[in-house]
């Protein structure tokens, strides 16, 4: 499995050197407070690189280089004390790394004067905060105390949207086949994909894959087809259909190795007999999205580099689209040809061959199930006017099996979203929402709104 990759933090604790002259013996004092908070920090996956407490301009440029080489996610703020925004704010404002300002004390409870040397960074927060204002220098600020707020929590959020932001502005995102003609809303030009986004596109033609086919009797392919006997059931599925469809799906993923890539799309109008790829891989696409790969159908490299970011930081998530809305239940449908993440299914996914009437392609072998029930959102990123971009979260149910048979052999599932599917329809299309999504389990919203944020995107949460 790819996904759940550590998130990676500078953790700068500030103070002030005129302490250290005439109070010495109070540094010390703050060594269990911050020890606790890298043992938070790693509790919850995050690596913590931390900086020696930083006094003075030249101590904060040495601690926020390290930061860079070391190729953190983003900068954490810890003021231990009253830290002057003068010593700070140059080496702040000069990275590019987020910036993630956590205002709290060490201790809950403030009953004595005594405390008041321990507790007192809060107006150093708010020195430094004014400066980053007005250097232009963004960022984001939560706080309170970790033993009576959820702080932590909403700091975790920060610090996984910017990691999902790193993830998707270096990601390699696969295109096989190229775009789906006259299927416009996901596409951008590459300048803007370049510009805006980040992530670079690798181009190939399904007769690329022909080094990367396995011999149909390699040990490889035989063992992977036992290990789908004991995973799906097969019954309607021959023995040569199956074989074909291991072979295509183990080039797939030596390609996706090959080209380290963090998601992927297949123009499946692009797949013909005589190419290297005979089939549509179904099952393989299905395989890689179990192993943390992102992929979206039709050429879309949007969707895949967001799927595969999602995946890669929050966990398993699955390339999808509305189909039908079921007013009579106020749900919505979801499915496509034969593309999900099997491992999101609430039952033992079934195999079926496909009949293929979009191109001369051997008949694919494709998975079937319903996505299990469960809190979850959907995410879609969406182009806009002048080479902008929306990020569309929507948290829904979605509700397990509807129909008992009636869509068996289908890739399926439905959700409730929290707005009647009228309201739901109308201000998702008018957000610009595309037809592609993502679907993740779990709601994390902080997270996705931050990850906008780091990108610059307009949010829309519906």
């Amino acid at each position: 499995m790819q996904h759940e990759m550590k998130a990676k933090i500078g953790l700068l604790p500030m103070y002030l050197e005129l302490y250290d002259k005439v109070l010495p013996e109070v540094r010390k004092e703050f060594t269990p407070f911050i020890k606790r908070l890298q043992q938070e920090f790693e509790s919850r996956s995050i690596e913590v690189i931390l900086a020696n407490i930083c006094r003075l301009a030249n101590e904060f440029e040495e601690a926020i280089h390290r930061f860079e080489a070391e190729d953190v996610d983003c900068i954490v703020t810890l003021h231990l004390s009253y830290s002057p925004s003068l010593e700070c704010i140059d080496a702040l404002s000069n990275t590019p790394l987020p910036l993630i300002v956590f205002d709290t004390t060490k201790d809950n409870r403030f009953d004595s004067a005594s405390l008041i040397m321990g507790n007192h960074g809060i107006h150093g927060v708010q020195d430094m905060c004014n400066l980053l204002l007005r250097r232009g220098k963004e960022f984001f600020i939560e706080v309170g105390h970790i033993d009576s707020s959820k702080v932590l929590d909403n700091v975790e959020a920060r610090i996984k949207g910017a990691r999902l932001a790193k993830v998707f502005k270096t990601g390699r995102i696969g295109q096989v086949g190229g775009w789906f003609k006259g299927m416009g809303d996901f596409q951008v030009t590459s300048d803007v994909i370049a510009d805006k986004l980040g992530f670079e596109v690798v181009q190939s033609t399904a007769e690329e894959f022909e080094p990367f086919l396995p011999r149909k009797d390699a040990p490889e392919v035989l063992a992977e087809m036992a290990k789908d006997h004991e995973r799906f059931d097969l019954s309607e599925v021959s023995e040569s259909a199956h074989n074909a469809s291991v072979v295509a799906g183990l080039a797939l993923r030596r390609w996706i190795e090959k080209e380290n890539l963090l998601g992927f799309t297949v123009n499946f109008l692009s797949i013909s007999r005589n190419a290297g790829l005979s089939q549509m891989p179904f099952l393989g696409i299905a395989k890689e999205m179990c192993r943390g790969i992102g992929y979206a159908g039709e050429g879309d490299v949007l969707t895949a580099a967001l799927a595969g970011t999602v995946s890669r930081v929050l966990g398993s998530a699955s390339f999808s689209e509305m189909f039908c809305p079921d007013w009579s239940t106020d749900t919505i449908f979801l499915s496509h040809m034969g593309e999900m993440n099997i491992s999101l299914v609430d039952d033992q996914v079934v195999l079926h061959e496909k009949p293929w009437a979009f191109t001369d392609a051997d008949s694919p072998v494709c998975p079937s199930g319903c996505f299990k029930e469960g809190e979850a959102v959907l995410i879609n990123l969406a182009p806009g006017k002048n080479d902008t971009f929306s990020l569309i979260v929507s948290p829904v149910m979605m509700v397990g099996e509807m129909y008992g048979h009636a869509m068996e052999g289908k890739v399926r599932g439905w959700f409730k979203p929290r707005l009647s599917i009228i309201d739901f329809l109308k201000q998702y299309s008018l957000a610009g929402g595309t037809h592609h999504l993502v679907i993740a389990y779990g709601q994390p919203i902080g997270e996705l709104i931050t990850f906008a944020d780091v990108m610059k995107w307009n949010t829309v949460v519906i």
